[in-house]
């Protein structure tokens, strides 16, 4: 047997405020409203203006019958005869306006006033407009006008002139979750707080909306509203996929985060609407840090102690950088040809704002160029990867960000070209101890700057240089030893660093000061970071401890180094002939 379905009254009709103490967020219209009753001040036209949802009709409704009350009336008493609404939605044309003002002129039949309620005011034509201002201006000491509109900027300026003008405000959050906390004890619904925060939040500052997706949400769940299952019903998402996300972006942690991102696009979500929302997060997190900007978190209590927790982990320069980046990828969203691939990029972005790369990598690390040198292997020779040699004594460290573990190939002979031998013995400066410094201090680690400052300033000098040997020298000479350093470091893997310093022939700027020429200022900056180790060799190969390294820059330099693909194969091939056997085999383009 098939049940009977009882009429139902929606919440945003059931509970619609009947006096102006019952109206949510609109405190200061609604006591201006009454002090103008009270001191008899009322105007004869208003103009409420405003979002949708808000309560402009619901405060006319109100008005008019508070205006019209004396006492004597009975308490269901609604003065319906004198409350006449007119929807200029759908009633915007001049007949429509002669119309009601030959109605105006009637004088009430029960009450004091005959009030007009036009809603969409904005919707009136223009000679509609034209036909009401007479009437607006000056009408009846019995009538009174209404207008309500969700557009002011369409009326025109005539008519704003006439009216006494009323703008009503979005509900905030906080007092929409206070309503539909009153809403849900009415009908013992069991809620959460932060199941009422979400609705609210979807609302965007409507309370009627408020009450419509509060019903909808209460026919999905039943009595027991919770987090979980609006967020289900409203295809929102919920506040724990932001707080993991940012978790995994704090620990540096991409693969998981890539793999959550696409968890949350086979929910149905975009992109878009995760970025946004991550966006919100940060700012959200932001707002957490300072106690004077914790009221514009608009959350539940138990949600807003997570915020407060997270933000604790998060420095304000990881929030400002955050929130720059996924306002970026917001803003390039629509125009991008490949969405998720912006958004995973930006994702990745953000994991790597804290990922301090000297500190993450593994202390034992094989070059890449091990690999290179191992595939030249031929005729059965194997390479080896030796132990590191021991440190000299009272030798410091040089600054490099080389690994810690160096790979010495097995060089191989080239028929076109000789190698310059490594010399028996490794080379070991002289033995010259700076007071206070143990121990160098790495000058790419953030961490250590302060060490570093610290070891600048106190360091100090305990050697006379004025008895060091400073024997005469000649620039072969010279240009031989300093060719034998730069081996030595090809040798030790550190491709890169010896390629700085063969850029250019150094030359003998006097009988004390070598003299190189450089393309760039990034090429001067390395070699002046890696310059010690050299001129100690240097300086114990020619026994002169009086020499200095001078380094300038010209960017004309640089032109010698534009090569053609062919041009940078010739080179290479002249470095190593097994290159053109490797083109051949494969038959190899460049």
């Amino acid at each position: 047997m098939a049940a009977t379905l009882e009429p139902f009254v929606v919440s945003a009709r059931k509970y619609r405020p009947q006096t102006f103490k019952d109206v949510v967020g609109q405190e200061a219209i609604t006591n201006t409203l009454l002090n103008a009753i009270d001191n008899n001040h009322l105007a004869q036209a208003l103009l409420f203006c405003g979002p949708r949802g808000v309560g402009k009709t619901t405060c006319a409704r109100i008005l008019a019958k508070q205006i019209n009350q004396d006492g004597s009336e009975r308490e269901d008493e609604d003065f319906a005869f004198n409350i006449f609404e007119l929807d200029a939605a759908s009633n915007n044309s001049v007949d429509d306006i002669r119309s009601l003002i030959d109605q105006v002129r009637i004088p009430p039949q029960v009450g004091k006033y005959k009030v007009y309620i036009i809603d969409e005011v904005h919707m009136l034509s223009q000679s509609a407009f034209n036909a009401f201002l007479k009437t607006l201006e000056e009408p009846p000491k019995h009538a009174i006008f209404i207008l309500a509109t969700t557009e002011k900027h369409k009326i025109i300026p005539t008519i704003l002139s006439r009216c006494q003008i009323f703008d009503f405000k979005r509900i905030t959050v906080k007092d929409a979750t206070e309503y539909l906390k009153y809403i849900a004890d009415q009908q013992d619904i069991e809620a959460e707080e932060s199941a009422l925060h979400i609705i609210a939040q979807k609302a965007d500052g409507a309370m009627r909306d408020a009450l419509s997706i509060f019903d909808r949400v209460v026919s999905f769940s039943g009595k027991q509203l919770t987090r979980k299952s609006v967020t289900e019903n409203l295809n929102v998402l919920d506040y724990d996929i932001y707080f993991s996300a940012t978790d995994l972006i704090l620990e540096n942690n991409i693969p998981e985060l890539l793999v959550l991102f696409n968890k949350t696009l086979s929910l149905g979500f975009d992109g878009h609407h995760f970025i946004t929302g991550l966006a919100s997060h940060f700012r959200d997190l932001m707002v957490c840090q300072h106690p004077d900007t914790l009221s514009l978190l608009e959350v539940g209590e138990d949600v807003a102690k997570h915020y407060q927790e997270q933000a604790k982990k998060a420095s304000t320069t990881f929030l400002l950088q955050a929130l720059d980046m996924a306002n970026d990828c917001d803003l390039k969203y629509k125009t991008s040809k490949n969405q998720r691939l912006l958004v995973e990029l930006t994702l990745m972005k953000l994991a790597s704002i804290t990922f301090d790369g000297e500190k993450k990598n593994a202390d034992f690390i094989i070059p890449a160029s091990y690999f290179k040198d191992k595939s030249k292997a031929t005729n059965g020779q194997t390479t080896s990867i030796p132990a590191p040699e021991p440190p000299a004594k009272q030798v410091e460290a040089p600054i490099s960000s080389e690994p810690k573990v160096t790979v010495t190939p097995t060089p191989e002979p080239q028929p076109e070209k000789e190698l310059v031998s490594e010399p028996k013995s490794s080379y070991e400066p002289k033995k010259i101890q700076l007071k206070g410094a143990e121990k160098r201090v790495s000058g790419l680690s953030l961490s250590s700057i302060k060490v570093k400052k610290a070891h600048v300033n106190t360091k100090a000098v305990d050697i006379d240089e004025a008895n060091l040997p400073k024997d005469l020298f000649d620039e072969a000479s010279m240009q031989k030893h300093w060719d034998d350093r730069v081996h030595l470091l090809e040798n030790q893997g550190r491709k890169i660093l010896a390629s700085n310093f063969q850029t250019d022939v150094p030359k003998l700027k006097n009988e004390h000061t070598i003299w190189i020429e450089l393309p760039n200022n990034t090429m001067k900056k390395e070699i002046e970071r890696e310059q010690s180790l050299m001129m100690d060799y240097l300086k114990e190969k020619l026994n002169n401890y009086s020499i200095s390294l001078f380094i300038t820059v010209n960017e004309e330099v640089a032109k010698k180094f534009a090569f053609t693909p062919a041009e940078k194969y010739e080179k290479l091939r002249e470095k190593n002939p097994n290159i053109d056997l490797l083109r051949k085999e494969f038959d190899l383009d460049f």
